[in-house]
Protein backbone atom coordinates (compact mmCIF):
# COMPACT_ATOMS: atom_id res chain seq x y z
CA UNK A 1 0.00 0.00 0.00
CA UNK A 2 1.40 3.44 -1.02
CA UNK A 3 1.50 6.33 1.68
CA UNK A 4 -0.98 8.42 0.08
CA UNK A 5 -3.41 5.34 -0.38
CA UNK A 6 -4.42 6.13 3.46
CA UNK A 7 -5.74 3.58 6.30
CA UNK A 8 -7.03 0.28 4.73
CA UNK A 9 -10.85 -0.04 5.42
CA UNK A 10 -12.53 -2.18 8.43
CA UNK A 11 -13.46 -4.54 5.33
CA UNK A 12 -9.96 -4.80 4.11
CA UNK A 13 -8.20 -5.25 7.89
CA UNK A 14 -10.74 -8.38 8.39
CA UNK A 15 -9.75 -9.29 5.51
CA UNK A 16 -6.07 -9.28 6.34
CA UNK A 17 -6.80 -11.05 9.99
CA UNK A 18 -8.47 -13.85 8.13
CA UNK A 19 -5.31 -13.90 5.85
CA UNK A 20 -2.99 -14.45 8.29
CA UNK A 21 -1.67 -10.41 9.26
CA UNK A 22 -1.25 -10.52 12.83
CA UNK A 23 -1.63 -6.83 13.09
CA UNK A 24 -4.81 -6.09 11.13
CA UNK A 25 -7.26 -7.20 13.98
CA UNK A 26 -5.92 -5.09 16.57
CA UNK A 27 -6.08 -2.10 14.55
CA UNK A 28 -9.34 -2.82 13.40
CA UNK A 29 -10.33 -3.24 17.16
CA UNK A 30 -8.09 -0.07 17.74
CA UNK A 31 -10.13 1.90 15.45
CA UNK A 32 -13.99 0.96 17.17
CA UNK A 33 -13.11 0.14 20.81
CA UNK A 34 -13.70 3.52 22.26
CA UNK A 35 -17.63 2.89 20.88
CA UNK A 36 -17.75 -0.64 21.85
CA UNK A 37 -16.79 -0.22 25.05
CA UNK A 38 -19.72 2.77 25.56
CA UNK A 39 -22.13 0.02 24.25
CA UNK A 40 -21.23 -2.16 26.15
CA UNK A 41 -20.76 -0.42 29.63
CA UNK A 42 -24.11 1.30 29.19
CA UNK A 43 -25.78 -2.14 28.36
CA UNK A 44 -24.37 -3.67 31.60
CA UNK A 45 -23.45 -0.81 33.88
CA UNK A 46 -20.98 -2.84 35.40
CA UNK A 47 -17.30 -2.10 34.08
CA UNK A 48 -16.22 -5.58 35.08
CA UNK A 49 -18.69 -7.07 33.27
CA UNK A 50 -18.66 -4.66 30.16
CA UNK A 51 -14.67 -5.42 29.83
CA UNK A 52 -15.88 -9.04 30.29
CA UNK A 53 -18.34 -8.66 27.49
CA UNK A 54 -16.07 -6.36 25.33
CA UNK A 55 -13.30 -9.30 25.64
CA UNK A 56 -15.66 -12.03 24.97
CA UNK A 57 -16.88 -10.12 22.16
CA UNK A 58 -14.01 -9.62 20.59
CA UNK A 59 -12.38 -13.15 21.00
CA UNK A 60 -15.82 -14.13 19.25
CA UNK A 61 -15.24 -11.93 16.43
CA UNK A 62 -11.38 -12.67 15.99
CA UNK A 63 -12.43 -16.57 15.74
CA UNK A 64 -15.51 -15.92 13.59
CA UNK A 65 -14.15 -13.03 11.12
CA UNK A 66 -13.32 -16.18 8.27
CA UNK A 67 -17.56 -16.26 8.37
CA UNK A 68 -18.36 -12.46 7.72
CA UNK A 69 -20.27 -12.03 4.20
CA UNK A 70 -20.31 -7.80 3.89
CA UNK A 71 -23.76 -8.17 3.95
CA UNK A 72 -23.42 -5.21 6.83
CA UNK A 73 -20.94 -3.03 7.87
CA UNK A 74 -17.83 -4.36 9.64
CA UNK A 75 -18.67 -1.81 12.54
CA UNK A 76 -22.34 -3.10 12.74
CA UNK A 77 -21.13 -6.61 12.77
CA UNK A 78 -18.82 -5.90 15.63
CA UNK A 79 -21.20 -4.25 17.83
CA UNK A 80 -23.77 -6.91 17.37
CA UNK A 81 -21.07 -9.39 18.98
CA UNK A 82 -20.59 -7.36 21.47
CA UNK A 83 -24.18 -6.37 21.99
CA UNK A 84 -24.85 -10.19 22.02
CA UNK A 85 -22.27 -10.82 24.43
CA UNK A 86 -23.95 -8.65 27.08
CA UNK A 87 -27.31 -9.80 26.37
CA UNK A 88 -25.85 -12.94 27.46
CA UNK A 89 -24.98 -11.96 30.00
CA UNK A 90 -27.97 -10.03 31.33
CA UNK A 91 -30.18 -13.38 30.86
CA UNK A 92 -27.43 -15.30 33.05
CA UNK A 93 -27.87 -12.36 35.65
CA UNK A 94 -31.35 -12.49 35.39
CA UNK A 95 -31.16 -16.49 36.32
CA UNK A 96 -29.14 -15.70 39.32
CA UNK A 97 -31.43 -14.39 42.62
CA UNK A 98 -29.07 -11.23 43.14
CA UNK A 99 -28.82 -8.15 40.39
CA UNK A 100 -26.24 -5.49 39.97
CA UNK A 101 -25.16 -3.95 43.27
CA UNK A 102 -27.17 -6.19 45.17
CA UNK A 103 -30.99 -6.22 44.33
CA UNK A 104 -33.97 -4.69 42.97
CA UNK A 105 -33.39 -2.25 45.98
CA UNK A 106 -29.93 -0.83 44.28
CA UNK A 107 -31.86 1.38 42.10
CA UNK A 108 -32.49 3.72 45.10
CA UNK A 109 -29.20 2.70 46.75
CA UNK A 110 -27.04 3.60 43.69
CA UNK A 111 -28.91 6.91 43.14
CA UNK A 112 -28.63 7.91 46.53
CA UNK A 113 -24.75 8.18 46.71
CA UNK A 114 -24.01 11.61 44.68
CA UNK A 115 -21.03 13.86 44.56
CA UNK A 116 -22.38 16.92 42.27
CA UNK A 117 -25.29 17.28 39.54
CA UNK A 118 -23.33 15.50 36.96
CA UNK A 119 -21.95 12.59 38.97
CA UNK A 120 -25.60 12.42 39.98
CA UNK A 121 -27.26 12.61 36.67
CA UNK A 122 -25.23 9.92 35.33
CA UNK A 123 -25.75 7.44 38.50
CA UNK A 124 -29.46 8.05 38.59
CA UNK A 125 -29.50 6.94 34.42
CA UNK A 126 -27.20 4.26 35.14
CA UNK A 127 -29.33 2.83 37.75
CA UNK A 128 -32.71 3.71 36.16
CA UNK A 129 -31.60 1.44 32.93
CA UNK A 130 -31.41 -1.55 35.39
CA UNK A 131 -35.18 -1.85 35.66
CA UNK A 132 -35.33 -2.51 31.58
CA UNK A 133 -35.63 -5.84 30.27
CA UNK A 134 -32.43 -6.50 28.41
CA UNK A 135 -33.55 -6.16 24.81
CA UNK A 136 -35.70 -2.72 25.81
CA UNK A 137 -32.68 -1.54 27.47
CA UNK A 138 -30.25 -2.82 24.39
CA UNK A 139 -31.92 -0.99 21.65
CA UNK A 140 -32.35 2.22 24.23
CA UNK A 141 -28.71 2.63 24.66
CA UNK A 142 -27.68 2.36 21.12
CA UNK A 143 -30.58 4.96 19.55
CA UNK A 144 -30.68 7.70 22.71
CA UNK A 145 -26.91 6.98 24.28
CA UNK A 146 -24.95 6.21 21.66
CA UNK A 147 -26.11 8.02 18.74
CA UNK A 148 -27.09 5.42 16.72
CA UNK A 149 -30.24 5.58 13.95
CA UNK A 150 -32.89 3.71 14.32
CA UNK A 151 -31.61 1.44 11.21
CA UNK A 152 -28.20 0.75 12.39
CA UNK A 153 -29.60 -0.26 15.72
CA UNK A 154 -31.89 -2.53 14.07
CA UNK A 155 -29.17 -4.07 11.95
CA UNK A 156 -26.59 -4.43 15.06
CA UNK A 157 -29.43 -6.34 17.08
CA UNK A 158 -31.18 -7.83 14.13
CA UNK A 159 -34.26 -6.77 14.66
CA UNK A 160 -37.26 -4.22 12.39
CA UNK A 161 -36.39 -1.14 12.91
CA UNK A 162 -40.40 -0.68 14.42
CA UNK A 163 -39.18 -2.89 16.76
CA UNK A 164 -36.45 -0.91 17.84
CA UNK A 165 -39.12 2.34 17.75
CA UNK A 166 -41.44 0.30 20.08
CA UNK A 167 -38.67 -0.90 22.49
CA UNK A 168 -37.19 2.70 22.87
CA UNK A 169 -41.00 4.28 23.47
CA UNK A 170 -41.61 1.79 26.07
CA UNK A 171 -38.00 2.33 27.46
CA UNK A 172 -38.29 5.80 27.64
CA UNK A 173 -42.11 5.33 29.07
CA UNK A 174 -40.51 2.97 31.87
CA UNK A 175 -37.93 5.60 32.69
CA UNK A 176 -39.69 8.45 32.82
CA UNK A 177 -41.29 7.98 36.64
CA UNK A 178 -37.11 7.83 37.31
CA UNK A 179 -35.43 10.38 35.55
CA UNK A 180 -38.09 13.01 35.53
CA UNK A 181 -36.22 15.46 37.59
CA UNK A 182 -33.48 15.38 35.23
CA UNK A 183 -35.78 17.20 32.91
CA UNK A 184 -34.09 20.65 32.98
CA UNK A 185 -31.09 19.31 33.00
CA UNK A 186 -29.50 19.68 29.79
CA UNK A 187 -25.57 19.08 30.33
CA UNK A 188 -26.13 15.93 32.39
CA UNK A 189 -24.03 13.14 30.72
CA UNK A 190 -25.85 10.12 28.78
CA UNK A 191 -29.07 11.82 29.31
CA UNK A 192 -32.18 10.10 28.01
CA UNK A 193 -34.55 12.25 26.12
CA UNK A 194 -38.27 11.47 27.04
CA UNK A 195 -39.20 12.32 23.43
CA UNK A 196 -35.36 10.61 22.20
CA UNK A 197 -33.49 11.36 19.12
CA UNK A 198 -33.98 9.47 16.32
CA UNK A 199 -37.45 7.70 16.63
Amino acid sequence: MSPSAGPPADAELLRQHVAGDPEAFGELFRRHRDRLWAVALRTLGDPEEAADALQDGMLSAFRRAGDFRGDAAVTTWLHRIVVNACLDRLRRRAARPATLAGGTESLEALVSHREGPDTAAKLDIDAALLVLPPPQRAALVLVDMLGFSVADAAAILEISPGTVKSRCARSRARLLPYLEHLRGNQAAPGRVSPQGGDV
